[in-house]
């Protein structure tokens, strides 16, 4: 019984600190259209590329960004393309903000952060102008 009590004493000295690469790594997307992320470091700020899609084709063909508002963009792949971007690493809030998140299915770019919940789960937000107003998701990190 004593050893309990010590434990939870000591279970938040143990509580292990992020560090700003540990959301480099691939991430299963959430919903029915799932697909991998790849997030890795460039130039000190961090992306999100998409590496596969669990529905990779549309009527046969690989599926493009035709949700985009720019008419130019609009027929290119959505595999490759960078969607988590310029994200800068908060020390002090232990989590990845200042960024934008890219919307395929909207053709929206948002204002987001990045915080991980463990170190296989990533909750990732994407807001316009404050984050109350925004969405959520929860992402998995693909071993």
């Amino acid at each position: 019984m004593h050893y309990l009590l010590l434990f939870s004493l000591l279970l938040p000295a143990i509580h292990a600190p992020i560090r700003q690469d540990d959301v480099v790594g691939t991430w299963l997307t959430a919903g029915d259209d799932a697909a991998k992320v790849s997030i890795y470091k460039s130039g000190g700020k961090y992306y999100g590329k998409i590496i596969s899609l669990q529905i990779p084709t549309e009527d046969g063909r690989p599926r493009v960004d035709k949700n985009n508002d720019d008419p130019a963009h609009r027929n290119d792949p959505v595999i490759g393309m960078v969607l988590v971007k310029d994200f800068v690493w908060d020390e002090e809030d232990e989590e990845w903000n200042s960024g934008t998140v890219y919307d395929p299915k909207s053709g929206n770019t948002y204002s987001g952060y990045m915080k991980l919940v463990d170190n296989n789960k990533l909750k990732l937000r994407g807001y316009i102008g404050i984050s109350l107003i925004g969405r959520t998701e929860y992402w998995q990190r693909v071993p």
